[in-house]
């Protein structure tokens, strides 16, 4: 039987959200507490004692519920097995580490759930803020059980963009940076939760972006009402054999169309 037949996507959803909060039991515990730093190959970034005794619990608890379904997370080997899976978990165990090091409450923990290659469940909860975004395809957003929007901003003049200051640069963009306000957080996934809930009109990275930063934020942002796509316009596609997808652009429809239309 296909795990598509056996289980449907709010069971995935509740599975997800629990599994969040249990990472952030784990994430608390170390917070402030001077966890054990490395720094990863390739200048990937630091990890920490934290995000691998998340990793091993969310892959003990989460295969043990979905024996069935493939496994790809920022700190597990990746294998190719999952290629082979219809249903896929993807996940990051603390989504923005450097903010987690640093004592700030703006990481999260990303958890999603792919079915050939789209997000059908995903869960982002914010521990030390003890807020939970979370979405099933279908059937809405929401931010502690609550639906969320986009904020129905319909022009790109004066929107807030969330994003790092490099995006903003002129090269980016045809006629130069475009007429918006940036800001940022830390963490891809929390980004696109804001601009999901109308926190701010837009998210926005032109780097190529790992599928376990963004899975459960895409899904988030369309189940809201509103539009990811990458930075070229294509629709998102996860479970790649290369796990990441070229850039990201979310938020209200009318902003998200003018950013992309206005990138070089």
């Amino acid at each position: 039987m296909r795990a598509a037949d056996s289980v449907s996507y709010t069971d995935d959803l509740s599975l997800l959200t629990e599994a969040a909060r249990a990472a952030g039991e784990i994430a608390r515990h170390h917070f402030k507490r001077d966890p054990q730093v490395w720094d990863k190959a390739d200048n990937q970034g630091p990890v920490t004692a934290a995000d691998l005794e998340i990793d091993r619990m969310l892959r003990q608890r989460l295969g043990d519920a979905r024996p069935g379904y493939g496994w790809l997370s920022e700190e597990t080997p990746d294998a190719p097995d999952r290629l082979t899976r219809e249903r896929v978990f993807v996940v990051d165990p603390i989504d923005g580490t450097r903010a987690f090091i640093k004592g700030e409450d703006t990481f999260s923990h990303s958890l999603a759930i792919v079915e050939n290659g789209r997000p059908v469940a995903g869960a982002v909860y914010l521990p030390i803020k003890d807020r939970l975004y979370a979405a099933a395809l279908g059937q809405g957003a929401t931010r502690d059980g609550a639906p969320i929007t986009p904020s129905g901003r319909t022009i790109l003049d004066g929107a807030e963009v969330l994003g790092t200051k490099p995006n903003f640069q002129d090269q980016h963009w045809t006629g130069g940076r475009p007429p918006v306000t940036q800001r940022f957080v830390s963490s891809l996934a929390f980004r696109l939760a804001l601009a999901a809930e109308g926190r701010f009109d837009a998210m926005i990275t032109l780097r190529n972006a790992w599928e376990w930063d963004i899975a459960a934020g895409a899904l988030l942002v369309q189940e809201a009402g509103g539009l990811a796509q990458t930075r070229r316009g294509a629709a998102l596609r996860f479970n790649n054999v290369h796990p990441q997808v070229d850039g990201v652009v979310a938020g209200t429809r009318a902003v998200q169309g003018a950013l992309i239309a206005r990138l070089a």
